[in-house]
């Protein structure tokens, strides 16, 4: 499992790139890497993220006090399935988790 890091983020293709060298099955927390080739990923999409911190800014910049704003996170998740990583690797899915899945990449 590869934990949100601003670090992590700017060097997911090369993360994906040394997982896939060594084939080691990783999980990340942005369905965005699902695209780059991970395995799988669980969290919420980038472009929700970013589309709340704007909003979020946008009431501070219209004249909210920060501190009586309430703390937000996110509130839909999506499970990004990578079946031809998932291949690769030689690892079966489950097809209770494929059903599951929002997403699946061949």
């Amino acid at each position: 499992m590869v934990s949100t890091d601003g670090f992590f983020n700017s060097e997911r293709d090369r993360l994906i790139a040394l997982a896939a060298c060594y084939s080691l099955p990783a999980v990340y927390e942005f369905p965005e890497y699902s695209a780059a080739g991970d395995l799988m990923s669980y969290g919420p999409r980038l472009t929700d993220v970013y589309r709340d911190c704007g909003r979020y800014a946008g009431r501070i910049l219209k004249g909210a006090s920060p501190a009586d704003l309430p703390v937000e996170q996110p509130t839909r998740f999506a499970l990004v399935v990578h079946l031809k990583t998932a291949k690769a690797l030689s690892i079966s899915i489950p097809a209770d988790m494929l059903v599951r899945a929002d997403e699946m990449i061949e």
